[in-house]
């Protein structure tokens, strides 16, 4: 059982920062990598950034330059810097995580953490 717990999110100025964290538990033996992904509503989950267990990290184009992801390791946490934040940032904002399980890679979900980009 593997449990991701995000907070950080709130309501923020366009323009405005916002930081992002998230804190794995449970049966975690081998991780591949944690990211972070979000859902506006009425639209489709979109993968935002991902961080793997080499620090090599990759980035949606709608964030590049924007957002950075970061990682604590040794506490299996994973940090979202949100900077020059527009309104079409607003959505639910959850935290992923792959491990390979027997030979599969499988891919975890936190609940999610809201953040509202408004003046």
């Amino acid at each position: 059982q593997v449990e991701l717990v995000e907070s950080g999110g709130g309501l923020v100025q366009p323009g405005g920062s916002l930081r992002l964290s998230c804190a794995a538990s449970g049966s975690i033996f081998s991780i591949n990598a944690m990211g972070w992904s979000r859902q506006a509503p009425g639209k489709e989950r979109e993968l935002l950034a991902r961080i793997t267990n080499t620090g090599s990290t990759n980035y949606a184009g709608s964030v590049k330059g924007r957002f950075t992801i970061s990682r604590d390791n040794a506490k299996n946490t994973v940090y979202l810097q949100m900077n020059s934040l527009k309104p079409e940032d607003t959505a639910v904002y959850y935290c992923n995580l792959w491990q390979r399980v027997d030979s599969a890679d499988r891919t975890y979900w936190g609940k999610g953490t809201l953040v509202t980009v408004s003046s």
